[in-house]
């Protein structure tokens, strides 16, 4: 056999091993054991890993904005008109949140650790200073008035002092005394007959610089789908949890050949503590973010939906069985008593009756719904924004005549946008994982690909071979010439 020969034929067998090979590691499932190994890596928390640093201080900047409607016809309002609002916006702040007070548990499967979020205004970000003035409810007094409602002598008692102190139910205040606190007259008043009470009142009193508990933490070591989900907050356990303050990984179960982190058939739980309650998001499609492929997770409309339609909301009736309708949830009993109602902004999502009785609301999906990006791999989120308005229950009082002749409405005060995108650094790393994963996923295919291909060179090599040439004397010519 001649080298050429025994070349070809080499060429022939080759290329059925490399296609057995191929096949076989498409069906071992070896390829996505490696890239479970690749994510490995990256997502376990220890001390001096780059999963570590970026959870501990996360490098992604987070954003709050803040936007106000400012209430333009208050003397109509208390006529009985509906109110009609103008949003005022954004207020930005940039939101820092270190895990601090880090220690580790259970042989390093457990961190405990607590989140103090500090917010610093970003003028260069914001319509304008904190400053500025807006015209809203009157929480304080509204917060009182329904507590004392029924209490004649006292209502009487304190609609007196409003009246001394020219109080009304639609002031001016500003953005930074709104959100952070100022002192209260009628709640320090009030104070000399409760000591206990606190007489400054703000939306986010108490939040800029806090903390709110101790949290223990999976670190991923045992399983690294449990990377960063929360074990225990302030002791309270079985919870899964998504925060938007950090850039960290969703517990997900197994969907795809390849095992990822977050598949579409699942649900993903997330904790928010302004709305005292655990919520869920549902996938709704594929999204790319700095070239990232991802899965978009919302909310469904479920989520806010009347009792009658999701009954696990039926603790948001206060008191029992009093429902307010799809789209609101009413955390007063999470905020000693406060009337205050939950909702998307401009009551996206919610019966159109809310959106009806305020002049100025205009719902859009693209501004006004909680979303989170995730890239399935990993479970790493890319993007997010949750998105909730802060909204007061008015109603007319008659042993207050601060109410006037004011409808029973939903009022809007204020809605929030907290949000983050990862940052340029973390998604270079990322696109470094989702390289190596794409090259490991498709090596069995790319390993039987070129088997077909060296198995056609083989037969074409075959074809072409030419029969041996004879002999010298076979090849004379019959008839010589004289």
């Amino acid at each position: 056999m001649t080298l050429k020969t025994c070349c070809i034929y080499s060429t022939g067998v080759f290329s059925i091993l490399v296609l057995i090979a191929g096949i076989s590691f498409d069906l071992s499932s070896v390829f996505p054991h490696i890239i479970q190994a690749l994510v490995k890596e990256q997502v376990v928390l220890r001390n001096g890993t780059e999963a570590f640093e970026a959870w501990e201080n996360p490098p992604a900047p987070i954003y709050m904005q803040f936007y106000f409607f400012n209430l333009t016809n208050p003397a109509e309002v208390l006529e009985g008109d509906r109110p009609a609002v103008l949003e005022i916006g954004p207020y930005t702040y940039r939101e820092f949140r270190p895990m601090e007070q880090v220690s580790f548990l259970d042989n390093g499967t457990k961190v405990a650790a607590v989140n103090t979020k500090t917010y610093i205004f970003q003028r260069d970000m914001s319509r304008g200073p904190e400053s500025d003035l807006i015209r809203t409810v009157n929480v304080p007094a509204m917060t009182v008035m329904t507590m004392f409602k029924d209490w004649t002598v006292t209502a009487n008692l304190i609609s007196a002092y409003m009246r001394g102190k020219n109080e009304g139910l639609f002031p001016t205040r500003s953005v930074g005394e709104l959100l952070w606190g100022y002192q209260d007259g009628l709640l320090k008043a009030l104070k000399v007959l409760e000591p206990s009470l606190d007489d400054v009142f703000g939306l986010f009193y108490k939040s800029n610089a806090s903390n709110d508990g101790d949290y223990v933490f999976y670190t991923g070591r045992q399983n690294f789908q449990d990377f960063a989900r929360v074990d225990t907050w302030n002791g309270s356990s079985n919870l899964t949890w998504w925060s938007s303050d950090e850039c960290n990984m969703v517990n997900g179960t197994n969907g795809a050949s390849f095992h990822p982190v977050v598949s579409k058939n699942e649900r993903l739980y997330m904790f928010s503590s302004d709305l005292c309650r655990s919520l869920y998001a549902e996938y709704e499609q594929d999204v790319s973010v700095k070239g990232i492929p991802g899965f978009r997770f919302s909310p469904p409309s479920q989520v806010f939906a009347n009792a009658s339609v999701n009954p696990a909301n039926a603790g948001f009736c206060v008191p029992a069985g009093n429902c307010l309708g799809s789209g609101l949830l009413n955390i007063s009993t999470c905020k000693q008593g406060a009337p205050i109602i939950m909702s998307s902004p401009h009551f996206y999502q919610a019966d159109h009756k809310f959106v009806d009785d305020v002049f100025g609301m205009r719902p859009r999906k693209e501004l006004h719904q909680t979303a989170i990006d995730i890239n399935p791999l990993t479970g790493i989120i890319l993007q997010a924004a949750k998105r909730l308005q802060v909204n007061v229950f008015v109603q007319k009082f008659p042993t207050f005549s601060q109410t006037g002749n004011v409808r029973t409405m939903i009022f809007p005060v204020v809605y929030l946008n907290e949000s983050v995108v990862i940052d340029d650094a973390s998604a270079s790393k990322l696109h470094s994982i989702i390289t190596k994963q794409n090259v490991v996923v498709n090596a069995p295919f790319i390993l039987i690909g070129l088997g077909i291909i060296l198995g056609v060179v083989f037969m074409l090599l075959m074809c072409r071979q030419k029969v041996p040439e004879s002999t010298a004397s076979e090849r004379q010519p019959l008839l010589m010439p004289k």
